[in-house]
């Protein structure tokens, strides 16, 4: 991944301005020199340090790790299959237009308005994808570990949730993905620009895991499973590490969420499920919708991405887990 272009764009600039900045030195009126050696030496350093910055994004991006890739091959059965289904609502919101699925790949810089850093997509996880030149055990890396099959890491996806998938639970997903009806095509590739790689400097998208290892889910229906899918769903990222919510510091990322430590108590198992099921508050409030300006709308709280993911009984466990968790202070801006 590099931009040419941008590239030697910066390096003209460089040269350019240097070669004034010579020239202005050469003068013998000091009222204009050292003013126009000022700016012209400004000019020259300010695309200089940009060139750095870019190139220093672009080794981010193109950087390779090692995690060792799985020798396995998913037997896909039924069970496997409708368990991976489940899961599969929980990367709905981003490899999927629709928020349905199947996972057949978005656009996803332009569905969630992101800056003009270039071209970045959601790729199509459907038989018809680019998985399909893909092993299970490569698969299993992508979606744990957040590296690609040429080494490379992922971008933005939620790997550090994801690490926390049970072996049961990351194959059933596999065996859903290998499954599902094939939809659309291979998906471009992503392209960053040199703002982009610029921006890497101050927020780094590459999400690669150290190795998963195994990994086994805690029994059902008990508090620690609960604590399970919570970590999985990706609550925190929104809610914070602690679920003691978050403030809207202006910053990309996910939307702030109410601190869960103070609510989720004072709610019944009853009115938790309630919540869930269609997305109605104690009191009778529905959940906010929000609409980008690109047409992409979800709630406020995704309940209905939780709601398809889980089960009654993995709902009421996770009721149990927030249910049982300390006061944490809310944090301020």
């Amino acid at each position: 991944m590099f931009d040419t272009i941008g590239i030697l764009i910066l390096i003209m600039l460089i040269a350019l301005f240097g070669f004034l900045a010579t020239r202005t030195w050469k003068l013998k009126n000091a009222f204009l020199k050292w003013p126009g050696v000022f700016l012209t030496g400004l000019l020259t350093l300010i695309p200089a340090a940009l060139l750095a910055l870019a190139l220093v994004g672009f080794s981010k991006l193109n950087a390779r790790y090692d995690n060792p890739v799985a020798d396995i091959q998913v037997t896909r059965t039924p069970a496997q299959i409708a368990r991976g289904e489940q899961l599969a609502h929980t990367c709905s919101s981003c490899h999927s237009p629709g928020n349905e699925l199947p996972l057949s790949g978005s656009n996803f810089g332009v569905k969630f308005e992101m800056p003009p850093l270039g071209k970045l997509y959601a790729p199509n996880l459907t038989p018809s994808g680019d998985i399909q030149d893909w092993s299970d055990g490569e698969l299993i890396r992508a979606i744990r570990e957040g590296v690609r099959k040429d080494g490379r890491s992922l971008l933005i996806m939620p790997s550090n949730n994801f690490r926390n998938l049970s072996d049961d639970d990351v194959q059933a997903l596999v065996a859903y993905l290998r499954s599902q009806p094939t939809s659309g095509g291979r998906t471009p590739s992503n392209q960053f620009n040199v703002l982009g790689a610029i921006f890497m400097n101050l927020m780094d998208f590459r999400v690669a895991q150290q190795p998963a290892g195994t990994v086994t889910a805690p029994q059902t229906g008990t508090p620690e499973y609960g604590k399970y899918l919570v970590d999985i769903i990706g609550c925190r990222d929104c809610h914070g590490d602690q679920l003691q919510g978050k403030v809207d510091n202006g910053q990309p990322g996910p939307t702030p969420g109410p601190n869960l430590t103070l609510i989720v108590p004072q709610w019944t198992e009853e009115q938790f499920m309630t919540y869930f099921n269609n997305g109605t508050m104690p009191g009778g409030a529905q959940v906010p919708i929000l609409t980008l300006k690109s047409g992409f709308s979800e709630p406020r709280m995704p309940w209905t991405m939780v709601r398809a993911a889980t089960t009654d009984d993995e709902l009421k466990a996770m009721y149990a887990y927030l249910h049982s968790l300390p006061v944490v202070e809310s944090p301020t801006k």
